[in-house]
This record gives C-alpha cells, sequence and structure tokens, in this order.
C-alpha cells in the first residue's frame, strides 16, 4: 500500500501489549471483554481510539487516502491473524451461534477485509474463515460444516473454475457461485529477484529454492496443472514439499530467506514489499449452498460484496479485477 510497516505496527503492538485485542483461531480479532466496570470499559475503549487515531492520522498526513489507510490496516491484521493460526479448525454452522457465518476454503486477503466491513455493519455480524484449502472448502460444505466455501479450482478437462468442482463434490445439491474476485497469480521474489527468476522453468534451477502451498489449495493444483503442460517433474524443484496454508505464509517465508520463489497473489507480495512477476490470471468465488444464499444470514455479506465500498477497498490492495464481483456466475441443482 506504500504505507511504512511501522506505521501500522505500531498501533498494532500497543493493543496487544494493552490487551484490548483477542485473536480466536479462525475467528477473527475482537475488543477483549474481561469483566470490568462501564467506567474502566471506557477507559479501554478512548484508549483504543488514541492508538488508533494516532496511525490513522500519522498516515493521512503523509497524503495516503482514508481507503488506502483502512486497506493498510487490513492487511496487518491479515498476517496478525496468519501468525496466530495455528491449525484450520472449523466449527460446523449448527455449534456456532446464529448469527456467525462460517468461511471455509481458500485463502484471500479480501475476506479479511470483508470480515472488517461485516463488523461495521449495524447490527453487526460477525464472519469467521479457515484455511483448508479449495478442497478442504468444498467436502466442508458437503459435510454441512461451513456456510461458504471460498474456491478457485481449475478444471483441466474443460477450463472452467470451481463448478466442474462442485459438480463433482457435491452432486446434486444447490450450489450458488458467487465471484468474489478475479486475481492475479504470479511469483513472489525477494526485492531484486537476486536469483534472476523471470518464469515457471526457473524453479528447477540448481540454486533455486521453492515454498509450496499445501495439497488441496486452488494455487498448489493450479501449479501441478502448469507443470504438467510445461513436462516439468515436481521432483525436480528444490521446496517443492515445503507447503504453507496461506499466501502470506508463502511471502512470508520468501521475505524471511526461507525460499528464493513462492507462487502466490499480487496482494501478498505488496504486503511483504516483494518483487512479483506475473503469470496467471484467475477466478476466485463464494460456493453457497442455494438454502443458505436464501436465508437472512448470508444477505449482509452478499450486501457487502456488491457494495462500492469493499470494492474500492479490494481494489486498493493491487491484483484484482472486480469487475464481476457480487456476480452469480454459476448454479448447480436448480431445483429449489
Amino acid at each position: 500500500m506504500g504505507i511504512h510497516a511501522n506505521t501500522v505496527a505500531r498501533a498494532y503492538a500497543e493493543l496487544e501489549e494493552a490487551g484490548v485485542l483477542v485473536c480466536h483461531r479462525g475467528q477473527g480479532s475482537f475488543i477483549r471483554a474481561t469483566g470490568e466496570d462501564e467506567r474502566i470499559a471506557a477507559e479501554r475503549e478512548a484508549r483504543l481510539q488514541a492508538i488508533v487515531g494516532r496511525a490513522t492520522l500519522e498516515a493521512l498526513s503523509l497524503g495516503y487516502s482514508a481507503d488506502q489507510v483502512e486497506a493498510a490496516f487490513a492487511l496487518r491484521l491479515a498476517k496478525w491473524r496468519d501468525a496466530m493460526q495455528t491449525s484450520p479448525i472449523q466449527a460446523a454452522p449448527a455449534l456456532l451461534p446464529p448469527d456467525v457465518i462460517a468461511v471455509v476454503g481458500s485463502h484471500d486477503l479480501s475476506l479479511d477485509l470483508l470480515a472488517g466491513k461485516l463488523r461495521q455493519r449495524t447490527p453487526p455480524t460477525r464472519m469467521t474463515s479457515s484455511h483448508v484449502g479449495s478442497l478442504g472448502g468444498l467436502i466442508a460444505l458437503a459435510r454441512g460444516e461451513a456456510h461458504v466455501a471460498g474456491c478457485h479450482l481449475l478444471d483441466e478437462e474443460t477450463g472452467e473454475y470451481n463448478l466442474p468442482y462442485v459438480k463433482r463434490l457435491l452432486p446434486g445439491q444447490g450450489i450458488v457461485l458467487v465471484n468474489l474476485v478475479h486475481r492475479i497469480q504470479g511469483l513472489m521474489l525477494p526485492r531484486g529477484n537476486p536469483k534472476g527468476v523471470s518464469g515457471l522453468s526457473d524453479l528447477a534451477r540448481d540454486g533455486v529454492t521453492f515454498v509450496n502451498r499445501q495439497r488441496g489449495s486452488g494455487t498448489r493444483v493450479l501449479l501441478d496443472y502448469r507443470l504438467r503442460q510445461a513436462g516439468m517433474d515436481p521432483l525436480d524443484i528444490k521446496g517443492y514439499e515445503h507447503e504453507e496454508t496461506t499466501h502470506l505464509g508463502v511471502a512470508t517465508a520468501v521475505s524471511g530467506g526461507v525460499a528464493d520463489v513462492g507462487l502466490g497473489i499480487l496482494a501478498a507480495a505488496r504486503a511483504m514489499e516483494l518483487d512479483f512477476v506475473p503469470l496467471w490470471q484467475e477466478r476466485y468465488d463464494l460456493a453457497i449452498p442455494r438454502s443458505y444464499y436464501d436465508a437472512p444470514l448470508l444477505q449482509p455479506l452478499l450486501d457487502t460484496i456488491r457494495g462500492e465500498a469493499f470494492r474500492r477497498l479490494v481494489h486498493e490492495l493491487g491484483g484484482y479485477d472486480i469487475s464481476a464481483t457480487g456476480q452469480v456466475v454459476g448454479e448447480t441443482g436448480l431445483n429449489r
């Protein structure tokens, strides 16, 4: 976003030190409720506003727009949640409060923006997310363990995204595919690209170490498909078995020198100030059972992603095409 990492990092360090924020694995960040009386609660709220206000004013004074500041805060929170999330645990909808939307599946930074926008609604809507990969998300839907699955699965036979997988994994079920974003996938590299990586073939070069996404993720499915197209053997790629569960995890590995290159989205590369070689554009959809799509619980989510404010924030992240955001791009089991 162009905002120095320390500007936002200082704010969140103070929040964490003060005990103002609590992070529940896969459930986002919440204001800590510890039973203080109203006076103490008011003081804590004032302190929170002051912390966030200082960071916001500093960024605005440097010429950044309000949208850029909000997107930068969302990215910082996404990186913090990613570090806190040690395992993809997700409760079934029946075990969740009735006002919590459970999203399971592929990781995307726009989901963090979406969760933030839902919390800002009146009344607030809570959304949890677990990053188990696109296939894991659809399997969770099949098991009744989620309201929504995020997916970006390219079918090799048809060249179509998501719908063929939905038909195979959820046969006969009414599923609505709503586009969230089209996004750019590419190679994330250290600043200056010291190994001179320019394309997929360079992954098999001597001296180049790769970091991969986990099996079942849409990014992994896409990579394996492209490797087969290029006639490349994954065993020739050093680090192919090194797996991360999110785009930010891959970006962090590259930024920290653990790997020379990783496959991921442009927004994650920008968040970690990495170089980026674009390779392909892909479609990222939300798969929603018809019963939930028509239910009141999900209307705030659908309204939000179709709203201009959310679309503007996603655009600020970079690397996204929002022209189809919120549109129904596929359906199965049309008999209601």
